[in-house]
């Protein structure tokens, strides 16, 4: 099901993720588009992610009559500290400069004239949000308010940085995208902010970051009942306690299976069994 965000953009719930692709990006990106994907997830940072080569998969996926408008495309700027020294925009600029650049380049790279979805990689520092964090996001609430991206967000964030964000933004998130550990209550405390200021909550490395609970008997015994895989219980559960999932495997009969988990209902004992089993 779409998931719609405030401004009532509409996003699918699921979204396949290209960070550590390599060269193996573009192909991989087709295979996931092919497959039924509709949302890819990227940056403009090289050290993880070859953004140009999800362009390049999107120039051939138009060959084959896959629309840019029928696909949904969300970048990232990353500051110079997560970056090498290949970044994106002069390091030597200023940050709003920066954002600017990066943002042109992530649109040359990906051979549109337009985002979906526009997200800061992360925060200056782990604690409150710095002068720096704010110009980044004020030059990325420009691009907003210009048109040039539907909607933006923020990544790699904490409870507090975002209960800042919210509170002091001109625009504020419309997306928060975390690393989501089943031993910190799935991230509850994040995903308790998006609830109540209703901003949509995305989850990666949902099945890498827990792999015991993958494993977990409870998991084990739903997937038997519902004749799916324990990835697929994990994907599910994940969307009905109020996440957009991104995944980012590489074999295409686990793509098949990811899409497939929006098929079947956990049970509500269900759903409290595996929060329970989270943070045992």
């Amino acid at each position: 099901m779409p998931i719609p965000a405030y401004n009532n953009v509409t996003l699918p719930s699921m979204m396949y993720g290209t960070a550590w692709k390599e060269g193996n990006t573009s192909k991989l990106v087709k295979l996931a588009v092919d497959t039924g994907f509709t949302a890819i997830d990227t940056a403009n940072q090289l050290i993880h992610y070859q953004e140009a080569m999800v362009g390049d998969a999107l120039l051939e996926l138009q060959k084959n009559g896959i629309k840019r408008e029928s696909l949904f495309l969300q970048t990232k700027f990353t500051t110079k500290d997560g970056q090498d020294h290949r970044t994106p925009y002069d390091a030597s600029a200023d940050l709003t400069t920066q954002v600017k650049q990066s943002f042109q380049s992530s649109l040359e790279h990906l051979h549109t004239d337009y985002l979906d979805s526009y997200v800061l990689h992360g925060p200056h520092s782990r604690r409150g949000l710095l002068k720096e964090d704010w110009e980044v996001w004020h030059a990325i609430e420009d691009l907003y308010e210009s048109g040039k991206t539907k909607i933006i967000g923020i990544s790699n964030v904490n409870a507090d940085q975002l209960t800042e964000l919210c509170a002091k933004a001109r625009v504020k998130p419309m997306v928060v995208q975390n690393r989501c550990y089943a031993s910190m209550g799935w991230d509850y405390n994040v995903r308790e902010i998006c609830k109540n200021q209703n901003l949509i909550y995305q989850g990666f490395s949902l099945l890498t970051a827990n792999i015991n609970v993958v494993r977990s008997f409870p998991v084990r015994r739903i997937a038997e009942r519902l004749r799916a895989t324990p990835a697929q219980v994990i994907f599910r559960f994940c969307m009905q306690i109020g996440m957009l999932a991104l995944t980012g495997t590489t074999n295409q009969q686990h793509m098949e299976e990811d899409l497939q988990s929006e098929t079947f209902e956990l049970a509500p004992a269900e759903i409290d069994l595996l929060e329970q089993t989270a943070v045992q």
